[in-house]
């Protein structure tokens, strides 16, 4: 009998459990895309061209898997390192999703069956990077415990993935241009929204969850506006300061800790929200939209850029998952046509309504491939756990928007003078110019 790495002993069994286990997952396509590296060092080999590899640490890691709640056990011993992949991590959470999904209750028994017959798995303490939030749901408090866990992660982190202006949202990927570089699609990204609302100098705008900073920059520099930032991350805030700072644009441009629900009677030529809305929530969504109406004056704009769900169930599944509890805790996504319904009510028309869900895989994978790149610096700077995590994370996001379960819809609506009109052209042509 030997020992794993773990300490725990292990027989023949427990690599027979653990491969038929995979072999009931994934059923015809066991071993076709992938191979399977076991605790002992042995390896199941792929009967195919190779993508990816799972990697299994401990005799005992598929019963982790299988423990309730599966989805939140799972991401727990992904988070501990029990199991891993190796390769091309989109195509293996892609193949673990579709695999799952496909389980029927005649397959599960088994599984669960030969996952119980493995050794107990140790009892694994909560990690750091775990969300135990409290109070309200989407409570003002609440959404800052939220974003705080998000979003205060060190900056040198995400310098490690995201462009030099660090902008965390969806890339736009002009066709026309030479550049196609992350940079160069984040700032086409900034300046098609800034396009859209026909910002103008002198004009005051309000970016509702403005990030570190770049569009409201941007803004003021390029397009001679008068800007107001707001984030619920301390941490968004010293660094879209420092940058400010740095710029020379502190006449023009601050940032202040505030939330949506909290800036009053102050009103804007135009209101832009960027990769914010997922973090209302859905029974605050009509808060959201009013605020944002009433915030802009009459004859302005708003442009909401944010995920939607478009998987067939019309919505995300609300549960414990790797997301919920180390990404993003109590975000929240709908379909875009309960959006624009909501938007209607309330007095918005809606005057431009584009998806780019294929640039957001585009930039998802960008984020990935620079990620691995500095894999060594991004967990010396937020453990290895959270590089595992976040790694996961943005691979299963690329693979959700490029097969359509997620979209990201830029939405512009304007809010009209008391006799309809608006201070829009009647056509597009000039955001193409």
């Amino acid at each position: 009998m030997a020992k794993s790495l773990s300490g725990f002993a292990y027989q023949d069994g427990a690599r027979a459990h653990s491969l038929a286990i995979l072999q009931a997952i994934f059923g015809s396509n066991y071993l076709r895309l992938f191979d399977v590296r076991l605790w002992d060092g042995g390896i199941e080999p792929a009967r195919g061209p190779k993508r990816f590899t799972i990697v299994l640490k401990a005799p005992w890691t598929l019963r982790k898997v299988f423990s309730p709640p599966v989805s939140l056990n799972g991401a727990r011993a992904l988070a501990a390192g029990a199991i891993d992949f190796e390769g091309d991590v989109e195509a293996a959470v892609d193949a673990v999703r579709t695999a799952l999904e496909g389980l029927r209750p005649a397959t599960l028994l088994p599984v669960l069956r030969d996952a119980f017959a493995l050794p107990a798995p140790p009892k694994l303490a909560p990690l750091d990077g775990e969300a135990r939030l409290r109070g309200r749901r989407h409570s003002i408090a609440r959404d800052r415990a939220a974003i705080a866990h998000h979003y205060n992660q060190p900056v040198e982190f995400f310098k490690t993935f995201l462009d030099e202006n660090l902008v965390y949202s969806c890339a736009y990927y002009n066709e026309d241009v030479v550049d196609d570089s992350l940079e160069a699609a984040q700032i086409a990204k900034i300046d098609h929204i800034l396009r859209k609302l026909r910002i103008r100098p002198g004009q005051r705008l309000l970016d509702l969850g403005c990030g570190y900073g770049a569009l409201a920059i941007r803004a003021a520099e390029r397009y001679g506006a008068h800007v107001l930032g707001v984030t619920l991350s301390s941490a968004q805030k010293q660094e879209a300061d420092r940058r400010i700072a740095e710029r020379g644009v502190g006449d023009r441009v601050r940032v202040e800790l505030r939330d949506y629900r909290e800036l009053g009677d102050e009103r804007f030529d135009a209101v832009v929200s960027v990769g914010m809305v997922e973090h209302v929530g859905r029974k605050h969504l009509r808060t959201y939209l009013r605020h944002a109406y009433d915030l802009v004056r009459p004859g302005g704009s708003f442009l909401n850029h944010g995920i939607a769900a478009q998987s067939p169930e019309g919505r995300m599944r609300k549960r414990e998952t790797l997301i919920e509890r180390y990404v993003f805790p109590d975000g929240e996504v709908w379909p875009v046509g309960a959006f624009l319904e909501q938007a209607e009510a309330i007095g918005f028309e809606i005057r431009d309504v584009e998806n780019l869900r294929e640039h957001y895989a585009r930039t998802l994978r960008r984020w990935l491939a620079n990620l691995e790149e500095h894999r060594a610096g991004a967990s010396a700077i937020a453990g290895e756990a959270a590089y595992r995590i976040w790694r996961t994370y943005i691979a299963g996001s690329a693979a959700a928007f490029a097969r359509g379960d997620l979209g990201l819809f830029q939405v512009l609506f304007v809010k009209p003078y008391a006799d309809g009109l608006v201070d829009l052209p009647a056509t597009r042509r000039d955001l193409y110019r």
